[in-house]
């Protein structure tokens, strides 16, 4: 069961808002950042497997450790990211090797069918309602091209550090403490998201699900844009 400061699922009036998310990680992004230095082997599988491509992106860049992936085989890859912290800490990373746009999951400032692989790690379960979670998804599936893949992770309650069962049928919002280096704990807003929902969610946007893996606690989606497919 969630625990004491965990809500049900969906949007409630104690939701923060998108501004408030971003705000949390223009505190604590040049830290965050420098504890993430490596891709994850999820990332690196599905961008091994997708092999060459023209555009990617990257939803949610952070410090630009999976866009610097991207750019190894794409020859664009752009990087968005809320957080000004995070992108100067991308910029520091990858260079003029990314094009990196400050910018909202939910209205992707991209042309429609525009992208060739996409990648949208540990940053759906950030935003804090579902109408904004499926929004992001719609939009995602606007930018693909017919023939292009994602993939999609959120933290799932098959994590180990929730007390929560995976086979839920809903997942829950709760916070999760980022502690900074003179011990100020800043509170993270996450929604966790049962594998049953996560598949939910995608079968509602205008994305198909391919294949689900739950992995290291997360619920990782491989999708590609509905009906667009040649």
């Amino acid at each position: 069961m969630p625990s004491p400061d965990q809500s049900a699922s969906g949007e409630t009036d104690t939701e923060p808002s998108r501004a408030a998310v971003r705000r949390t990680y223009e505190d604590i992004g040049d830290h965050f950042s420098k504890t993430r230095e490596y891709a994850w082997p999820e990332v690196e599988s599905f961008v091994d497997e997708a092999g060459g491509v023209e555009t990617a992106l990257d939803v949610g860049c952070g410090n630009g450790r999976h866009a610097e992936l991207l750019a190894e085989t794409a020859d664009a890859v752009v990087g968005l990211d809320a957080s000004r912290a995070l992108l100067r800490a991308a910029t520091d990373r990858v260079g003029d090797d990314v094009a990196l746009v400050q910018g909202d999951a939910t209205r992707l400032p991209l042309a429609a069918e525009s992208v060739d692989l996409a990648v949208y790690v540990a940053t759906l379960h950030h935003l804090p309602s579902q109408s904004a979670r499926r929004a992001s998804l719609d939009e995602l599936a606007r930018v693909l091209a017919p023939d292009a893949r994602a993939l999609v992770s959120a933290w799932s309650t098959a994590h180990d550090r929730f007390d929560a069962s995976p086979d839920a049928d809903e997942g829950f919002d709760t916070t999760v403490d980022w502690t900074l280096p003179g011990g100020e704990t800043v509170p993270r807003f996450y929604h966790i998201y049962a594998p049953a929902e996560f598949e939910r969610d995608v079968a509602d946007s205008d994305l198909r699900l391919v294949s689900l893996e739950l992995s290291s606690g997360n619920c990782y989606g491989v999708v590609e844009p509905e009906g667009k497919r040649t």
